[in-house]
């Protein structure tokens, strides 16, 4: 059974940061595309940022510059570095481990950005 889950989250003030650790089941960790999601119009998700075999990165325009995705694939996991964080971030955060065009979902992390 594959699990995905979420640890992280929090409520903290606007300029400040957070880091969201996200760990995924499977032996084959290195090889998985891991993603960050937080939901959009229309009961989507929208891509944050993701991680892929290889090391090669891609971030959302919008948290270009104050986001970091990284990965240990020793542990198997995920982390995303916040950073500067505005009240338009606040979200709940879904990890997403997506491997041979399937699909596996956290349960999310709450973030809240709040003066």
């Amino acid at each position: 059974q594959v699990q995905v889950v979420e640890s992280g989250g929090g409520v903290v003030q606007p300029g400040e940061s957070l880091r969201l650790s996200c760990l995924a089941s499977g032996a084959m960790f290195s090889t998985y595309t891991m993603g960050w999601y937080r939901p959009a119009p229309g009961n989507a998700r929208e891509l944050v940022a993701e991680s892929y075999n290889g090391g090669r990165t891609n971030y959302a325009d919008s948290v270009k510059g104050r986001f970091t995705i990284s990965r240990d694939n020793s542990r198997n996991t995920v982390y995303l570095q916040m950073n500067n964080l505005k009240p338009e971030d606040t979200a709940v955060y879904y990890c997403n481990r997506r491997t041979l065009g399937r699909d596996a979902w956290g349960q999310g992390t709450q973030v809240t950005v709040s003066s």
